[in-house]
């Protein structure tokens, strides 16, 4: 099946979900040598819209995204990948899920998942994505 690239300037976005539990863990983009790469290793693999350059969830903080599953939406240009977390915290900021703010009627967020690791023992001293 040949997936819509196009709309979105050669990206799609990925909607991660843990494979086991349902819980949505984070949003990313892939381009088509991203999805090649994830569907190749094994491991998820995105696009970097701040950076231009493809990066393997994991890759330096250690909590990788096992694939398990891709699914592809009825317009074919949105991803859902089931994946096990190889880790505790899929977030840079030390959550498990990228969601880990709930967003009030009023505007204001509040916190409502626990920190599993800080930014620092995820990425070392001075770094935090």
């Amino acid at each position: 099946m040949e997936l819509d690239f196009e709309k979105e300037g050669g990206l799609i976005p990925a909607i991660v979900q843990d494979h086991a539990s349902g819980e949505v863990l984070m949003l990313g983009f892939m381009n088509r040598e991203a999805l090649a790469k994830t569907q190749q290793t094994g491991f998820v693999t995105f696009f970097s819209r701040s950076r231009q350059k493809l990066w393997t969830k994991g890759e330096t903080s250690g909590q990788k995204l096992l694939l398990r599953e891709l699914r592809v939406d009825c317009d074919r240009d949105a991803l859902l990948v089931r994946a096990e977390l190889e880790g505790g915290a899929v977030c840079h900021e030390g959550y498990r899920s990228c969601f880990f703010r709930r967003l009030g009627p009023d505007g204001a967020a509040t916190v409502v998942s626990e920190r599993i690791l800080s930014p620092e023992e995820l990425y070392g001293k001075g770094k935090s994505s």
